[in-house]
């Protein structure tokens, strides 16, 4: 599989590009800030043809370029339908200070022309590659991840957005955000995962599950939640 990412924009949020190979049909996501450059040329070097865009969530970081992105190369969108408001009211889901800086600007943001919903459990055949979709709330009410198998030693990658970063999780103190649930979907969706899967997280460097079973304090508190819990039902 060929996998390209990029830092975009003054959040430096990841933008990935992916295809079964050079040549071939690719997906996009997480087209954020300035993004539209970097996905141009990656898709020129390597002879790719994006038909689709995937956002793991509405907030502006990570959709500020799907628009441009998905009408250059007339390709669908994808979303969680609880985030797709975001897609034309972005200040909807920003910090105070966010807003204050962006408002200095004119910004209107449209939705793409074709727009498709994502839910959970789905797995989605696009450019030769199968994505399951992981909804996965509490970063936003529409977060999800998307895993993709890859082979030899890595069973799967997966793009997890603002759920997971190396040592760290997403905020849950803006709006649309709620605590209980980013824990609830690092119980469900995170801590099942085999070991070896590598990580490719919205903002940081890649990392692993194992590697974050092992490091990651709130991973940790949640493990070891889980077993003080089965000691006291032992006992």
């Amino acid at each position: 599989m060929f996998i390209a990412g990029f830092p975009a924009g003054s959040w430096g949020t990841n933008c990935y590009v992916i295809a079964t190979e050079p040549g071939a049909e690719c997906i996009v996501i997480d087209p954020g800030q300035e993004a539209t450059a970097g996905v141009e040329a990656v898709v020129r070097e390597h002879k790719l043809k994006p038909v689709a865009v995937l956002l793991t969530h509405g907030h502006i970081d990570h959709m500020w370029s799907v628009t441009p992105v998905a009408g250059t190369y007339d390709a669908t969108a994808w979303i969680h339908p609880a985030d797709r408001h975001l897609l034309t009211d972005p200040m909807a889901g920003i910090s105070r200070e966010s807003a204050a800086m962006l408002l200095g600007g004119k910004y209107e943001f449209t939705e793409p022309d074709d727009v498709r919903e994502l839910t959970d459990g789905a797995v989605l055949s696009l450019a030769g590659i199968d994505i399951t979709v992981d909804h996965a709330p509490g970063h936003t009410q529409g977060s999800v991840a998307f895993r993709t198998p890859y082979g030899g030693d890595v069973s799967q990658v997966m793009f997890s957005g603002d759920l997971l970063f190396a040592g760290s999780i997403g905020r849950t103190d803006l709006p649309g955000g709620n605590h209980a649930q980013m824990l609830q979907s690092l119980q469900d969706k995170v801590l099942p995962l085999a070991d070896d899967i590598v990580v490719l997280p919205g903002h940081g460097q890649q990392t692993s599950i194992g590697q974050e079973r092992l490091t990651n304090p709130y991973l940790q508190d949640l493990i070891n939640a889980g077993t003080a819990h089965q000691v006291t039902r032992g006992l």
